[in-house]
Formats: structure tokens, sequence, C-alpha cells
């Protein structure tokens, strides 16, 4: 398995009143994407989603603190962006290309992921199986990004890189993580 190590940085303006570092890696062995990320930093300075009773598939979790991630296949336009809240909240979504044909993946009737708080880290892990969307043979695009809501209502945009004048985790040059 190779794994990737990917360092954020947030969207130019949007500022860090926090103070944090996220960062991680994400892999691929065969059918399954291991994916490590931490946030370190003021955590009381972000606002994150308590624990849920029960974790659930949801909607708009981008609008909250949401770790996400997108993948596709370098011979299709089509691609999967996957929300995982701290709260454990989750959701996958299916697009044909560029920000059309939205629709949730019924590939995924769970998304299990753990996240683990202290004051100064949030650190989620998951072993995302992806053999239903992509066969192990196609080389995968990736990209990790992070939305942070901070506690004063602020929002700031993290990724790898940001090749566009506004925020966009969607477009196809920003997935810069190559998974063969």
């Amino acid at each position: 398995m190779q794994s990737r190590r990917f360092l954020l940085k947030p969207f130019p303006g949007d500022g860090d009143p926090a103070g944090l570092t996220i960062g991680g890696s994400i892999g691929r062995r065969a059918d399954t994407l291991p994916v490590r990320c931490e946030m370190r930093g003021d955590l009381s300075k972000v606002s994150i989603p308590a624990a849920a009773e029960a974790p659930r598939r949801r909607d708009r979790l981008w609008e909250e603190t949401c770790f996400e991630l997108f993948l596709g296949s370098a011979d299709s336009d089509a691609y999967w962006e996957l929300n995982l809240s701290p709260s454990g909240d989750w959701n996958v979504y299916r697009f044909d290309r560029y920000r059309e044909g939205m629709r949730e993946e019924r590939a995924f009737p769970s998304l299990p992921f753990d996240v683990r708080r202290d004051p100064e880290a949030l650190l989620l892990t998951a072993e995302i199986g992806i053999g239903t969307i992509v066969p192990a043979r196609e080389d995968l695009a990736a990209t990790v990004a992070v939305v942070i809501r901070t506690s004063d209502g602020g929002k700031s945009h993290w990724a790898p890189i940001h090749p566009a004048s506004r925020p966009d985790f969607h477009r196809r040059d920003g997935f810069s993580l190559i998974l063969p």
C-alpha cells in the first residue's frame, strides 16, 4: 500500500483565528482507503458538532465543521464527495460531472469512522470500502478538505491546494492526491 501524506491550508483570505494545523494521510489497499486526518490548535475557537447518539446519513454537513473527501477515477468525469462530521453523522454523494447530477450514493448504507477529541486535537480515522464504486484496477485522484466553522460564526475552507479564485473542493484540478 502506498500512503500519501497531506497538509491542508486555508483558502487565501479565509484567515485562521484558531492557529490550526490540519494534516494526515490517505492510502489505498485494493478496495479500501485508510484515511487519517488530524486538526491541532486552539479548538476552543472551533465550533465542533457534539457527538450524535446515533450517527446517521445527513445532508448539508458542510455548513458546520466537517471533514470531506473527494474521489474520482482518471477515466471518468464522475466523482464522489464523502462528508464526515465530528458528530459521527455522514453522507456520500455521487456527481456525474463537475457539480452536476448530485445524488446520494446508495452503495454506502453506512460509513463508520472514529473521531477522538481533546482540548488541542481532533483526530478522524476511517477505513473506507470503495470497491463498490471504483474497481481496484483504476487509479484514484483524491483530495481531502475540511470546512471549519469558528465559535464566532466565521468559516474557513482547507485543502492541499486551492486552484480557483473562490473555495471549490469539486474542481478536478484540486484532486492532487493520486492513489494507484
